[in-house]
């Protein structure tokens, strides 16, 4: 990309506004990552990169998944299967990837719950400490009042 002539240009505006606009009309296209930049073409040059860079189901061969740089777990229009099933489907190691990132969120979850719990620790020892005090200012206030 030439940043230079795209700012120039003032793309990244055109495209945004035309997003906005697609966006906005719930019969508008379907995928918007896929439509905006077709609908866009004469306005804004845009090349399609190889098709190693970008492997979908719907147009690519299962030959071609090998040589993928990134695999786009598209909704497939023939199967309107959700696309967490295709990524159980279509990479083999998401299952196990898909655990470890749950576990790494619990993980997560209990050092946070932990951390709470121990920033609430030295309040609940200062109030006690606050209410022995106040006891003990009681018991002699009310002594000296005998």
């Amino acid at each position: 990309i030439d940043l230079a002539r795209f700012r120039r240009q003032a793309a990244g505006d055109q495209l945004r506004a035309s997003y906005d606009m697609l966006s906005r009309d719930p019969n508008s296209l379907a995928n918007l990552d896929q439509d905006l930049p077709n609908y866009l073409q004469h306005q804004v040059r845009i090349f399609s990169l190889p098709q190693e860079w970008l492997w979908c189901e719907t147009w690519c061969s299962e030959e071609a998944k090998t040589r993928a740089k990134t695999i786009d777990l598209c909704n497939n229009p023939l199967t309107k299967t959700p696309k967490l099933e295709n990524a159980v489907r279509i990479i083999p190691e998401w299952t196990s990837l898909d655990e470890e990132a749950k576990a790494l969120e619990r993980k997560i979850a209990t050092k946070a719950e932990t951390s709470h719990d121990d920033e609430n620790a030295p309040h609940q020892h200062e109030h006690t400490h606050t209410q022995q005090h106040d006891t003990h200012t009681n018991t002699n206030t009310n002594s000296n009042a005998k």
